[in-house]
This record gives C-alpha cells, structure tokens and sequence, in this order.
C-alpha cells in the first residue's frame, strides 16, 4: 500500500504514521486494527477473505478464527455509527469494505487547509498562550467556510515544537495548504507574522506581518484572525482556480466547471457573463445538487437583468429565481450561499425585499469574517436595509481585506450611498476609486456619471456618459431601472436624476 494517506468516507488511514482520523479528528485503533484496514482498502470494495485478514494483522503466528471476529467488532465500534456500514460481513467469506458511492463532485477535489501551532519566538515563555489563542482562532474561524475543509486542532498541533517540513505536513494531513506564523515579543512590541503556502511545491500564496502593543494582545489576536480569514478564502479560491487550468485541462468534473466560470463571473462584460452562465449551466447538468454552481448560476442572470443586458434564456427572472430556490435547499448552512441568495433576492424577488434581509442577516450570523458576506451585506442595506448600515458592512469588507480585487463592489457600495445622502463629492470619490479597481463595472459607471451631474461638472459628466455608452452601446435609464430594487424609490431618484441631467437616454 502507498504510504501516502487514504482517504474513505469521513476518514483517512495513514499507515506509516498509524493514524486514523475522522474529519481530522484522531480515532483510537491499535496496529491490529491499521493492519486490517489498509488490507481492505487494498481491495478496493472487493470482498477479502479470512485466512488473508488473518495473515496480514497477525503475520508469523498462528491464530484462531475468533480473534479476527474480535478485532473486526473492535474496530467497527472504533468507527463509531458508520463501523457497521463500512465494514461489511461477506457470508463463508470474510469482510470488504463498503466504500460510499463516488459523487459527482469527489472530495478529493475540495481543497482543505491545515493551520500549524505558530512559532513562538518570544524570550517570554508565556506568549505562547498567545500564539495558541490565535491558532485556536483561525481554526475555528475557518471552519465556518464549506468552500474548503479544515483539519481540526488536535491534528495539526501534533506537530507543535518540531521543526517540520511544510510539504511534508501537507502530505501526512493529506491537505493542500498550509498556513504557519509566529509570535515575537520585544519590549512592549509583539509582532506575528502568517504565510499561507501551496502544498505542491511550496509556494507562498500569502504573507503579512502584523504589529502592536503587548498590552493589547488580545484585541491584536481578534484582528489577526478577522485579516488571515478574510485573506485566505479568497487565496486559496484563486490558487484552486489556477490549479483547475493547469492540471485538468479537459476535465467535465462539475467543480472544475465550477473554478472555470469563476472569472467570467466576476469580468463585467455581456460576453464574459454568458461564457460563466454556460460552465455553470453544464457544472449543474453534471451535479444538479451543487449549490455554489446552482448560486452563482443564479448570479450570473441576476447581473444581466440589473444590468439590462440582453437576456439569456426565455423569462430570464423566473430561471433565475429557480437556481436561486434550488441553492438554498441545498446550502442552507453555506453563509456564501446565503449572502449571494440574499442579494439575487432583493433584487428579483418579486418583491420579498425582507427575506432577503432575514437572509444576509442568516449569513452574517454564520460567518461575520467571511469578505463575500459583508459585500452582500452592504448591497442589501443599500437597497432595501438602512443606508449608514450598507456604508458600515462596505467598510468592514475593505478592512477585513484590503487588497481584495473585488474591493470595487464595496466601493461603489459606499459611493451610491452618498449619493442617496447627498453628499457628491463623497459618492464620486468612491466611485473614482472603484474604477481604478475595475474600469468595466457598471454600475461604478453610473455613479461617475451622475455624481458629476450633481456637482455641476457637466462636460465631465456628459463625457463619461459617452466613455459608457462606448462600453455597452444598448444602455437606457429605462433598463437600469428596471434592473433595481423598488422597495424604496427614493433610493434611485439621485442616481436617476443625474443620470438624466447628463444626457444618458431615457429609454
């Protein structure tokens, strides 16, 4: 057998290391029962017999039939309820192992992360409470995402004061990334540092330092976690959707699909929309039950009709508020699932403006560091929840992640609120900062436009009228429109009215 961990079901059996774990958990067996084991899943499903069973866990030695039968019901208690599923009696044979189906989606495919003990460098012995605080943290923050798996505290800290080869780890936890830091004490300064790295070769995804008072090390610790959290989500998605590309070229697999329509997704033109339409279209063809591709899927028909772009299936909205339904069967956990449901809802939900808020409210409760959720967050406030409460979740987004490319949502978030304020030249420096992130965001568009209007600034205004028009040609106040939340009119009158005055046509 490879040395190399095997995964079954909820378990993966490390022979070389005789580990056992369940979800990352350890279950206790003794070396009897890893012998057994890896001799049935040698077999793959295939029934083996008992003589073999016997010859392989007590090798050189002569025992009875009944210590099998001991072993056996040992280790099945070990498993715990799913023992007498997966290891199944074949009648005047012997034992196979009853491997769950395959899914669509395999879960080899999920990436999952492992977080080490972090180094504590301190003179000071006692920060060492501090450095396994933060990692407790993370661990448990992490966890709040299905996008990935996390391996649970009582695995990785086994590998607490070794010095360990990252690459190493990732194969005995048979995960793909690794996030490791340290601690340093130095006066009245503690710095800590964290690295997210790639598996496959060790590159490094992510690093940052960060520094403050020792006397605040406990508000220090929150911050860490809320910055490494919102980071390595959207780390790890990009690293898996470079992985899909370089590694499965030809791959049908509905998660491969899935990576593949993420940057048309998130591209802003008409054409890049319909290509991630497509991919998740033929990912949900594949896996009807995926609910992120059933989510985005919805996503992406949302934007063409916010948008007014042309639509892409006979009564666009009724599709998509079927995808959106079906994602929130199946991911009604998923704070991602949520926040993105709730978003597609306010703005298509034949008018059911307060589940949508119930929802986003749903998502922040599940997971308040996740970056996707307090985008939503702040989208849904401005439409249909209170407007200083849109610019507050915007902010929380760009100071969870600063660097995030998809800042530009958040941007101009809090720029359309100041202009429902009025307060212009707060709503147009924000949205100058949104297209410098993004200069094909529409939206972003609109509030130049009509920011500029409103500051009197008219031959700027007319001339990003036409720099839009340049961009999508088909483009009316009419189809803007009726792309918006209509719970509270008013929340358009400034955007329209600018948009008028600076001569974008009407209809």
């Amino acid at each position: 057998m490879a040395d190399t961990p095997t995964a079954f079901g909820p378990f993966v059996l490390d022979r070389q290391r005789e580990t056992l774990t369940r979800n990352g958990v350890a279950v206790p067996i003794n070396h009897r029962g890893y012998a057994l084991l890896e001799r049935l899943l040698e077999a793959g499903g295939a029934p083996v017999a008992k003589q073999a069973l016997i010859e392989h866990a007590w090798p050189d030695a002569i025992v009875e039939e009944g210590n099998l039968t001991v072993q056996i019901a040992t280790l099945r208690k070990a498993l715990g309820p799913e023992g007498e599923r997966f290891i199944a009696t074949v009648p005047r044979v012997g034992y196979r192992l009853d491997l769950p189906p395959r899914s669509t989606v395999a879960p080899s495919q999920k990436p999952s992360v492992a977080v080490l003990p972090f180094q504590n460098f301190s003179t000071d012995a006692s920060q060492e409470y501090f450095a396994d605080g933060i990692v407790e943290d993370i661990i448990t923050a992490l966890s709040r995402f299905k996008s990935f798996a996390v391996i649970a505290r009582n695995s990785s800290f086994v590998y607490k004061g070794r010095a360990v080869d990252v690459r190493q780890v990732a194969r005995e936890l048979g995960v793909r990334y690794v996030l490791e830091g340290s601690v340093r004490l130095g006066g009245d300064r503690l710095r800590v540092t964290a690295q997210l790295i790639d598996s496959d070769g060790g590159a490094h995804l992510w690093a940052e330092k960060f520094d403050g008072a020792a006397a605040d090390v406990f508000d220090m610790q929150d911050r860490i976690t809320e910055r490494v959290v919102a980071t390595v989500e959207p780390q790890i998605r990009q690293a898996e959707i470079e992985r899909s590309r370089r590694e499965r070229p030809g791959s049908l697999a509905a998660y491969d699909l899935y990576l593949r329509a993420i940057p048309y997704f998130g591209a802003e033109t008409p054409e890049d929309n319909a290509k991630a339409y497509e991919l998740l279209s033929r990912s949900i063809e594949i896996d009807p039950g995926f609910a992120m591709a059933l989510t985005l899927a919805a996503g992406a028909l949302s934007n063409r009709l916010s948008m007014g772009w042309p639509e892409l299936t006979p009564n666009s909205r009724a599709r998509c508020l079927e995808l959106t339904e079906a994602a929130l069967t199946r991911g009604a956990d998923d704070a991602t699932i949520l926040a993105h449901c709730a978003a597609i809802l306010i703005h298509h939900g034949n008018d059911d403006y307060d589940r949508g808020l119930r929802l986003i409210a749903r998502a922040l409760e599940f997971n308040p560091n996740n970056l996707k959720v307090q985008i939503c967050a702040g989208i849904t406030h401005l439409h249909c929840g209170v407007v200083e409460d849109a610019i507050w979740h915007a902010n929380r987004a760009l100071t969870l992640s600063p660097g995030d490319p998809d800042g530009y949502f958040s941007m101009t978030t809090i720029a359309h609120a100041n202009l429902i304020l009025g307060d212009y030249r707060q709503a147009l420096e924000w949205a100058e900062r949104s297209q410098a992130l993004n200069p094909r965001n529409n939206p972003t568009h609109w509030m130049l436009i009509a920011a500029n209007a409103h500051l009197d600034r008219m031959v700027e205004a007319r001339r990003r009228v036409n720099e839009f028009l340049a961009l999508v040609p088909e483009i009316t106040i009419a189809k803007i429109v009726a792309g918006q939340p209509r719970k509270d009119p008013e929340r358009l009158r400034s955007l329209v009215e600018g948009l008028r005055i600076a001569g974008l046509p009407e209809s």
